[in-house]
């Protein structure tokens, strides 16, 4: 049984902004999967709403044809950021050196991470950031693939399969506190690169679960 203290190590521990500082204007999955992304979205992002994409790059693959308020993300790299479309702003953040967001209580309507938080060193600080920035009722959507730059995930990510990586996102949220209706979904499509994903609510009263190491 891994020690909880070497969870959340990675292969490569130098400093993420380095890793991160060379812009990779790529799609991380394929066309088949990024679908099962709108899709998701269309179903959960609400329509006028505050929208946080959170370690976000130059695509947020948010429904073409559905508007938002705003969009604002988060993410390592600015000239990825500023490639990004459907941003309204954006900065540099990186949260496993900062998990605390640098927004007001109940600033969104739903947050969105893509294929990206198997690189969260302290996944749960973060997921409580999250709840405290929703509004009530808000949603998150988490998703990721089987693809990850594997020097840079943690090692429980490493070491579990899909559907352990479903209870593990999950387990980040009940950890955290403040989310209800927590739900691990299998969208993979029928070709492709499988797609999986967390989505829950911001609770109307947060409850916040024991401490847990993060």
């Amino acid at each position: 049984m891994m020690d909880v203290r070497d969870a959340f190590r990675r292969t490569d521990e130098s400093p993420d902004a380095r890793f991160y500082q060379q812009a990779r204007l790529v799609e991380h999955i394929d066309r088949h999967a990024i679908g099962a992304v709108e899709e998701l979205y269309r179903e959960n992002l609400p329509a006028g709403g505050a929208i946080l994409d959170l370690m976000s790059s130059w695509v947020s693959h948010l429904p073409p044809e559905i508007s938002y308020g705003r969009v604002v993300a988060l993410g390592m790299n600015r000239a990825e950021l500023a490639a990004n479309p459907r941003l309204d702003a954006y900065d540099v953040h990186d949260l496993n050196v900062e998990p605390t967001l640098p927004f007001a209580e109940a600033s969104f309507d739903a947050v969105t991470i893509c294929v990206s938080v198997q690189y969260l060193t302290r996944p749960i600080e973060v997921m409580r950031e999250i709840a405290r920035v929703l509004r009530p009722n808000g949603v998150l959507v988490i998703s990721f693939s089987n693809r990850c730059f594997p020097t840079k995930a943690v090692a429980v990510w490493r070491m579990l399969d899909d559907c352990g990586h479903r209870e593990l996102v999950a387990s980040y949220l009940a950890a955290a506190g403040g989310f209800a209706a927590i739900a691990g979904l299998d969208r993979s499509p029928r070709y492709g690169d499988p797609l999986h994903a967390v989505v829950a609510r911001r609770a109307a009263i947060v409850d916040r679960a024991t401490d847990l190491p993060s």
